[in-house]
C-alpha cells in the first residue's frame, strides 16, 4: 500500500484519477479491456470529475462494476447509487458494458447471486473505493466480514453509517436512510489487481488513523487495505491531519 497527501482535495482527486487513468490505459493496451469497480460518495466528486475529463483511452473497452447500494430505494431516488453513478460518470463516458446493483429488487439475496456469478468470471484491474467516517470499506460496517467468499452480500447499515448518508445530504433525515444496503465484500474488493483509495475531510480523519495506524481488523475494515500491494490511498491534508507520519509504502 502507498499513501500519498496533498494540500487540497483538488489535487487529491486530480491525482488519484491520472494513477487510474494510467492503470486503465496500461490495461487496455496489455489485454484490449479493463475492469474496473466504480464507487460512490463525496469522497469521489473530485476523482470522478477528474478522471472523466482525461483523454487518450476507449472507455467502450472498459466493464464497470458496482461497488455498492441501497436495499429498497428505485434509482430515481437522489441518493441512489445508482442515479449517482449515471450522471458523473456512465452518461458522461459510456463504458462497454455496465453493471449495477438493483437495490429495488424483490429478492436481494438473489441480485447478490447474479452479480456475483458475473463478477467470479471477471478479474478486476482496479477498484475505485473510499472509506466511511466509521471506517468502513464499500458498505461493509464494522465489524466487517474479513472471511466470506461471496462476492455480494445484503450488509446491515450501523447508525454512524446512516448518519454520514444523512450529514452529506442525500436524505433529508435519518428515518429516511435504508437499514440495508447490497455490498461487495471485502475479499472480492482485496482480489481487484489494483486499488485507488480516496479520502478527503477532517471528518474521515480518525478513520484513515484507524485504518494506516491502527490494527488491521474487522473493527477497523479499511485497514485490511494495508494487506494489498498495489493500493493508493489519496488523502487531503485535513484527512491527515491525526497521522504520526505522512508517507507509508
Amino acid at each position: 500500500m502507498k499513501v500519498k497527501v496533498f494540500e487540497t482535495k483538488q489535487e487529491m482527486g486530480k491525482a488519484a484519477a491520472e494513477e487510474a487513468a494510467r492503470i486503465l490505459i496500461s490495461t487496455i493496451r496489455e489485454k484490449g479491456e479493463a475492469v474496473f469497480v466504480a464507487a460512490t460518495g463525496a469522497s469521489q466528486f473530485e476523482f470522478l470529475e477528474n478522471l472523466i475529463s482525461i483523454p487518450s483511452f476507449d472507455w467502450s473497452k472498459t466493464t464497470m462494476f458496482h461497488l455498492d447500494e441501497y436495499i429498497g430505494i428505485p434509482q430515481t431516488h437522489p441518493a441512489s447509487f445508482r442515479n449517482y453513478l449515471k450522471e458523473r460518470l456512465i452518461d458522461k463516458v459510456h463504458p462497454g458494458a455496465v453493471y449495477l446493483i438493483k437495490g429495488d429488487a424483490e429478492d436481494p439475496e438473489s441480485e447478490c447471486e447474479r452479480l456475483g456469478k458475473i463478477v467470479s468470471e471477471k478479474e478486476i484491474d482496479v477498484a475505485f473505493v473510499g472509506i466511511g467516517e466509521n471506517g468502513h470499506l464499500a458498505f461493509n460496517d464494522p465489524p466487517a466480514d474479513f472471511n466470506t467468499e461471496r462476492p455480494y452480500l445484503v450488509v446491515e447499515l450501523n447508525e454512524a453509517c446512516r448518519r454520514q448518508q444523512l450529514g452529506e445530504g442525500w436524505f433529508k433525515n435519518l428515518n429516511e436512510v435504508p437499514h440495508r444496503a447490497i455490498s461487495m465484500s471485502i475479499k472480492q474488493i482485496m482480489k481487484s489487481k489494483n486499488i485507488i483509495c480516496t479520502i478527503p475531510d477532517s471528518r474521515k480523519a480518525q478513520a484513515v488513523k484507524d485504518c494506516l495506524e491502527g490494527n488491521i481488523s474487522p473493527h477497523h475494515p479499511a485497514s485490511i487495505l494495508r494487506k494489498h500491494k498495489n493500493a493508493f490511498l489519496f488523502l487531503d491534508k485535513n484527512s491527515a491531519t491525526l497521522l504520526r507520519r505522512r508517507e507509508y509504502a
